[in-house]
């Protein structure tokens, strides 16, 4: 397991009984490099959507496992928020949430000459994803998906 894992998991099992206790539900968790900077990321939700001040409670409470806990070798930023509306469907829960709403589908390579699919979400398994639109049913392995997420209009 890399390093990178090993800290995404050790900040996981430190954030659930957060999370738990104020019956959010924890997203997501990331670590990553951007420019010069590593960040560990919390995306955290709710039924309604997450606020600032929950946001805050459990930046507050995270800050402190962390500083007790001391497991991150470098520098880092530390960040709680939203996963925001254009989040990827990544998790069982994520699939099972969006059955019968509109996808976006990005692949890494041209299928028919696309690269970008529309469609409501008719089927999920570990390997595949099954959209629905006016070509019909879709079937995708998840392998050739850059991108899945809630298609949303503005």
């Amino acid at each position: 397991m890399s390093k990178k894992e090993t800290y995404e998991q050790k900040a996981e099992a430190l954030l659930m009984p957060i999370i738990e206790q104020h019956n959010f539900e924890l997203v997501d968790v990331e670590y990553v490099k951007e420019g010069s900077n590593w960040y560990l990321r919390a995306y955290i939700d709710k039924e309604g959507g997450i606020t600032v001040d929950d946001c805050e409670v459990v930046s507050r409470a995270f800050s402190d496992k962390l500083d007790e806990e001391d497991f991150i070798e470098e520098a880092y930023i530390m960040e709680v928020s939203s996963p925001g509306l254009g989040r990827p469907l990544k998790k069982e829960k994520d699939y099972k949430r969006s059955m019968g709403k509109e996808l976006e589908i990005r692949t890494y390579r041209a299928i028919h000459k696309e690269k970008e699919f529309y469609g409501v979400l008719k089927a999920y398994d570990d390997d595949s994803v099954t959209i629905e639109n006016e070509q019909g049913q879709q079937t995708f392995q998840k392998s050739e998906i850059a991108l899945i997420r809630l298609a949303f209009d503005f």
